[in-house]
């Protein structure tokens, strides 16, 4: 493998994590999921990860509950599957440490920027949880902002789509993909790709997104040596 990418930042869907059981974490998903960033790791490529907690919470689900404390329990259910990741990583021969932007420092270290890149530079897998740490930001925002606090040179949403439409393919047969497209597009355009704050994050510091599907997990191998043929790049 001949990569494209130093540093990279992917962001994991939390839901892709439950596998066919659709809620909790299905450990033989996650190991599959991770035996692909291993091989990424072992080319030599930088990799931090933020993960979802969909699988668990989802804070804007969840009705008449106050919203911050609804965030509050999505940022721990991150945190759940930032333990989850880091084992199977663990298991496959990666080191491997987990940060959160919420305390919890019996379980994993606290997010420091500097400390975070310190282990990327020594070739260890760092997963951010916690999200950004505050309530009324999702992951897809934490995802944009680590990418650029460590400066990654890439952030790959790794979703169940596989891609940017303009409107929604499983309800419109004729739903076109877009291969490239602009953050201006997206926004102007209210397409699909995260969520606005995530993706003026990412063109105000000029982080490339390249969104895929999952579904084949070593589409993250072929987005790390910079298959074309997958995806859609936003930048």
């Amino acid at each position: 493998m001949t990569p494209k990418y130093k540093r990279v930042l992917l962001k994991l869907s939390g839901e892709a994590l439950a596998g066919e059981k659709g809620m909790g974490l299905d450990f033989d998903t996650v190991l599959k999921f991770c035996a692909p960033i291993k091989e990424c790791v072992d080319a030599g490529v930088q990799v931090g990860i933020v993960v979802g907690g969909g699988n668990f919470w989802r804070g804007r689900q969840s009705g008449k509950m106050d919203r911050t404390r609804a965030d509050h329990m999505g940022m721990l259910a991150t945190i759940i599957n930032g333990l989850g990741l880091c084992d199977a990583l663990e298991q496959l021969g990666c080191d491997v440490r987990v940060q959160s932007a919420v305390q919890a420092n019996q379980i994993c270290e606290p997010y420091i920027r500097n400390k975070a890149v310190r282990h990327l530079e020594k070739g260890r897998v760092v997963v951010f949880s916690g999200g950004t740490g505050n309530p009324f930001f999702s992951t897809d925002t934490a995802a944009a902002l680590r990418a650029a606090e460590i400066d990654a040179d890439i952030l790959f949403k790794a979703s169940m789509v596989d891609g940017v439409y303009d409107s929604d393919p499983k309800t419109n047969p004729n739903a076109k993909k877009f291969n490239t497209l602009s953050f201006s597009q997206a926004l102007s355009q209210d397409l699909t790709v995260m969520d606005g704050t995530a993706a003026t994050l990412c063109r105000d510091n000029k982080v490339p997104l390249l969104v895929f599907n999952l579904d084949d997990p070593q589409n993250i191998v072929r987005a790390i040596v910079g298959d074309e043929s997958i995806g859609t790049l936003v930048k």
